[in-house]
């Protein structure tokens, strides 16, 4: 493997969308190793391009399950990456994660994680019961959901490891009227999956909230943390 090269490896990698946003905005030659159990989203992952600085971007494919990580597969990672991942993830694997990465002396990039906290520019009472029966349906089966970055800075400190936070909220406006669109039919269908009582509800609140797409201000603001974990120097 050529030593001067940055190997990223991007867990939960999905189509590759964060390496084929991050490696143009990188120097040098890349490799990036791209990890999801979903063989269908494999078979579609790539990142292509150049680095910033013209550098050559090579990636593979490996299907497989956090669950079996540990610090031999980290060895001679430049940094391990993931987007959306660690609200879907148990306690356990993310002590796992941070302790693979803390033996392996790789720091970790995990971006946009859910914190639970949606705010909508014209508020209404329907809004606490629907965020909250969202936040449980997230911490379904064990999952750490809007407890993930809380629960990913003990496990990464608790290995040795420094953890800096920084909010990455979504801020949808008119002009992102159709992500706001399909954000708020999943949000409302998984808190009523997990409070059925709410669908009585749930076709008026949705007829009001995307009538708002006009206002001309966000219309919502979802609230996320991303999360960089860096090894204490000796």
């Amino acid at each position: 493997m050529n030593q001067n090269r940055l190997v990223f490896r991007d867990m939960g990698c999905g189509t590759g969308s964060m390496g084929r946003w991050l490696a143009g905005r990188l120097r040098g030659p890349q490799h990036w190793v791209l990890h999801d159990h979903d063989t269908e989203l494999l078979a579609r992952a790539s990142v292509t391009g150049a680095a910033a600085d013209g550098g050559r971007v090579t990636f593979e494919t490996r299907e497989g399950d956090l669950a079996g990580l540990s610090a031999e597969d980290f060895a001679g990672t430049s940094l391990v990456t993931a987007s959306a991942l660690l609200d879907v993830l148990t306690a356990g694997q993310v002590d796992g994660l941070a302790a693979a990465c803390a033996a392996a002396g790789c720091p970790a990039l995990l971006t946009l994680s859910v914190t639970g906290q949606v705010e909508f520019a014209e508020p209404e009472p329907l809004d606490a019961d629907f965020r909250e029966a969202f936040n449980d349906h997230q911490r379904r089966a064990g999952k750490l959901g809007p407890d993930a970055v809380e629960a990913a800075t003990e496990a990464f400190a608790r290995h040795g490891m420094r953890v800096l936070t920084r909010p990455s909220p979504w801020r949808l406006g008119p002009q992102e009227s159709e992500l706001t669109a399909e954000w708020l039919k999943g949000w409302v269908g998984a808190a009523c999956e997990q409070r059925p009582e709410l669908g009585g509800e749930a076709d008026a609140y949705l007829s009001r909230r995307l009538g708002e797409r006009g206002a001309g201000t966000p219309h919502v603001v979802v609230h996320h943390t991303d999360l960089l974990a860096l090894g204490v120097p000796s």
